[in-house]
């Protein structure tokens, strides 16, 4: 077993090491993984908090995780991949009524976002690359209140919403198998975007 191990090992890194010398274009695939700042369900989630404390309610110590994005692209041209993103975030804040230090329950939302994707790379080198990014299609959304008072019921609710991604500008720098990158623009995986890429 260790010795199949160390075969597969040894051959991937041939590979990976072939295809560099050969040159960046003959990389067909790319899988990546990014983290982002301020993405749309966040924003929907500061305007419900909003709305919420107009009605009487108020939220605190809301925290957010993601947009956690995994996104893969087939290159069909050297200046074209086509492909898709999937973004995860789930937010968790305590609910309380206003002016009331009593905590009511705690409410939990969860989203899933799948969309078709295309990649424009228009400034492409061995270890560099600029390019910009669009993407369209739907959010899951799963909603929860966590009761924690006797006049409140627990509920939970789900629902599909339009999203999507449009990144004006990305950055990426590395090898040309492997690169880390950064974008600028709008949507659901954020308005700033950090990731690593692999190619191959």
């Amino acid at each position: 077993m260790k010795k199949f191990f160390l075969i597969t090992v040894t051959a991937l890194m041939a590979t990976t090491s072939v295809k560099a010398q050969n040159g960046y274009d003959n990389t067909k695939h790319e899988v990546a993984i990014s983290y982002g700042i301020d993405s749309n369900s966040q924003m929907l989630d500061a305007f419900e908090n909003v709305g919420g404390i107009m009605f009487g309610g108020e939220f605190k110590n809301e925290s957010f995780i993601g947009p956690i994005a995994a996104e893969y692209f087939y290159r069909i041209k050297n200046w074209l991949g086509v492909g898709g993103i999937v973004v995860y975030g789930h937010n968790t804040e305590d609910a309380y009524l206003r002016g009331d230090d009593d905590k009511i329950g705690e409410h939990k939302n969860t989203y899933i976002t799948v969309m078709p994707a295309a990649k424009f790379d228009w400034f492409r080198k061995k270890n560099v690359g600029l390019y910009s990014k669009l993407a369209l299609g739907a959010t899951f959304r799963s909603e929860k209140i966590d009761s924690a008072h006797p006049d409140v019921k627990d509920e939970s609710d789900s629902s599909v919403h339009f999203n999507w991604q449009a990144s004006l500008i990305g950055i990426e720098a590395g090898i040309p198998t492997v690169r880390g990158f950064a974008e600028l623009g709008f949507g659901e995986q954020g308005i700033l975007v950090a990731g690593v890429r692999f190619k191959f």
